[in-house]
């Protein structure tokens, strides 16, 4: 289950694996963690402020986590944001995907904590602000399909948080 929680002014980001308990981090945690950011117009034209490679950021998470190097590769991605809007990404169209994480040096003002951009996705609605929880998924059965909207159900627990 994700939410959104707050750590001081920072929105935590829920992250979880198939098979694994989900951990937490900041969109600055995984910035440095990423290695690199450039500017986001570098690879989306338009773009303002600053971002990092999805898959760099990815293989640097899947080595702090202990995942073999080797390891296959997830077959989706599903990122949730804040509103409640869904989508899930088929892996290969997630070539140059990039993570929005700060404007002027600063935390996201709008869209936040972190906005995510496919630009070499199947629909522009994979492009998801406000993204609190990424989430990789094991799904052979339904490789390359790609899903996006608000979430329809809500778990009894997640009734409860929204009181």
């Amino acid at each position: 289950m994700s939410m959104n929680v707050q750590a001081g002014n920072t929105t935590v980001i829920s992250i979880a694996y198939t098979g694994q308990d989900a951990v937490t981090t900041t969109a600055e945690e995984m910035a440095k963690q990423a290695g690199a950011s450039f500017p986001l117009a570098a690879r989306i034209a338009g773009g303002a402020g600053e971002a990092f490679d999805f898959a760099a950021w990815f293989a640097a998470w899947t080595a702090s986590q202990g995942f073999e190097e080797d390891a296959p590769l997830p077959t989706h991605l599903k990122v949730e944001a804040v509103d409640t809007f869904e989508a899930v990404i088929p892996w290969e169209q997630l070539r140059d995907a990039a993570v929005q994480y700060a404007l002027d040096g600063a935390p996201l003002p709008k869209g936040g904590p972190v906005r995510l951009y496919v630009p070499h996705g199947s629909s522009e609605c994979l492009n998801v602000k406000s993204v609190i929880a990424f989430k990789f998924i094991h799904d052979e059965a339904k490789r390359g399909e790609v899903s996006y909207g608000f979430k329809q159900t809500f778990s009894a627990d997640e009734l409860r948080l929204k009181r």
